[in-house]
């Protein structure tokens, strides 16, 4: 089968669509015949080298949706031809395939299309992993227009939460359709915001302004800034490495119920086919991406 990966670290060529022996469904999971998968954002600083130790060639994707063709062992209440979204292991990844097998997963919405579904289990299960963590009426999501970020202040709006969300000023508008209230990032950002019950930081590079806002590192988590540690700040991830977090998975079902009532979208911010994973790579590292980048097979 075509799946994407890449065999050395360096920039965006060096991803490419390789032939690989399909996977098969062991016990408790599941395997789809994909029909989009989810570009991991993450997954750049592993191909660059900044984030080195991955086992090379290394298989990229983490989030997929798909027609079921495999049920494993002890699997029940699923049956092939069923429709589905979710996510892989996160130390085997290889959703950006023609085939995926996946440990975690949930009815795709009908409201949702499949690039859509291809591109949520991943931001859904970060964005309430984080949540739960960041009890509180007010919130800002810094970052607030990128694959995760979107869906973060649609899941605290959702839960009743007052949510402030910074990006560039093409995005102001587009971020009060999700329920936010905009603001630019940079400097300034502590007088512009003032004070909040909690941060989710998406973007990185400003831990000591976020902290300033929300009054004390506890109250700030990080999903992209390798300086939290630095700060006091808890750097959330759920990679197959020490320190990762318990997987929110429960927030699928959160995440169905929502979209059924028209309360969750996942903004798209552009489909590639496999064969221009590169292009994918490229477009998430110019940082102007809105919602998440998609490969649809």
């Amino acid at each position: 089968m075509k799946a994407v990966q890449f065999s050395q670290y360096g920039p965006p060529r060096v991803v490419h669509v390789a032939d690989v022996a399909e996977p098969h469904a062991g016990p408790g999971e599941i395997r789809i015949s994909v029909r989009a998968s989810g570009f991991s954002a993450g997954e750049t600083a592993i191909r660059s080298g900044a984030r080195k130790g991955a086992r090379l060639p290394f298989r990229t994707g983490y989030d997929a949706a798909g027609v079921v063709d495999e049920v494993g062992d002890g699997v029940t209440g699923i049956e092939p031809g069923a429709h589905v979204f979710g996510m892989t292991a996160a130390d085997r990844r290889g959703a950006n395939a023609e085939y995926a097998v996946l440990v975690h997963w949930a009815a795709k919405p009908a409201a949702w299309s499949w690039a859509e579904a291809g591109g949520a289990a991943g931001a859904i299960e970060t964005a309430t992993r984080v949540l739960d963590q960041l009890p509180g009426e007010t919130l800002l999501v810094h970052g607030a227009a990128g694959g995760v970020g979107t869906v973060a202040v649609q899941l605290a709006v959702a839960r009743g939460v007052t949510v402030i969300g910074t990006a560039s000023p093409r995005n102001h508008d587009f971020l009060r359709s999700l329920g936010a209230e905009p603001t630019t990032y940079g400097p300034g950002l502590v007088d512009r915001v003032g004070s909040v019950d909690a941060v989710f930081d998406c973007a990185g590079g400003a831990l000591p302004d976020l902290i300033e806002i929300a009054g004390d590192p506890a109250r700030v988590v990080t999903i992209t800034d390798a300086t939290a540690p630095q700060h006091g700040v808890h750097f959330s991830h759920s990679a197959a490495i020490p320190g990762a977090d318990p997987l929110a998975v429960h927030g699928l079902a959160t995440a169905i119920k929502l979209a059924e009532e028209g309360r969750l979208k996942i903004p798209v911010a552009a489909t590639f086919p496999l064969s221009q994973a590169a292009a994918a790579h490229e477009l998430s590292e110019g940082r102007h991406a809105r919602g998440k980048i998609v490969y649809v097979n």
